[in-house]
């Protein structure tokens, strides 16, 4: 009887030990890891929108037989010319393309302008507008970055460089050309 107790015994310490052993270990590996409680979050604003409230127009113009030239229209409506082209009062009258943008208080945003634009009198005749230029009421100055009010609201204008062939054929010349704003 004395044997089978010191068995039981050694049998109970081990048993003690084992469980001692396995919970200084589950301990180990809890302390070996740390949990944050964090936040995410998003904010969405009111989409960016333009309206066109004036479409680009040179104006009415001649050009010489013999020498090719430019009508140039300022972001401010200034028209002048080069080389062959000669500019008239007749109607229609040039006016710059002029865009109203709505959108997010006091944000900032982007205008991109193609790099030219074809016009054609629906015939196989063209003529190029390249250089084209923004200027926001914003900024007061040309350039492709503008500023929404305190009311979300900005507006600017485009004007660039008309490219008249020498000899160019006399007709009513037209064309399409994307204009996009982006938040910043």
């Amino acid at each position: 009887m004395n044997f089978r107790k010191k068995v039981q015994t050694k049998m109970k310490k081990t048993i003690i030990i084992i469980v001692a052993i396995i919970i200084s270990g589950f301990s180990a590996n809890v302390m070996a890891q740390a949990t944050k409680n964090t936040t995410a979050g998003a904010k969405i604003v009111a989409p960016i929108t333009i309206t066109e409230t004036s479409s680009l127009n040179f104006g009415t113009m001649a050009v010489l037989a013999s020498t090719a030239g430019t009508c140039v229209l300022s972001t401010q409506g200034v028209r002048t010319a080069t080389g062959g082209v000669n500019l008239s009062a007749q109607t229609p009258i040039a006016a710059n393309a002029a865009y109203t943008v709505g959108g997010a208080i006091s944000t900032t945003y982007a205008i991109t302008l193609p790099s030219s634009i074809t016009v054609s009198d629906l015939s196989t005749h063209t003529m190029t507008i390249n250089s084209l230029l923004a200027r926001t009421a914003s900024a007061g100055t040309n350039g492709l970055t503008g500023t929404l009010s305190g009311t979300g609201t900005d507006s600017f204008t485009i004007g660039g460089t008309l490219n008249v062939a020498a000899a160019q054929v006399a007709a009513v010349y037209s064309g399409t050309f994307n204009v996009t704003v982006a938040y910043n």
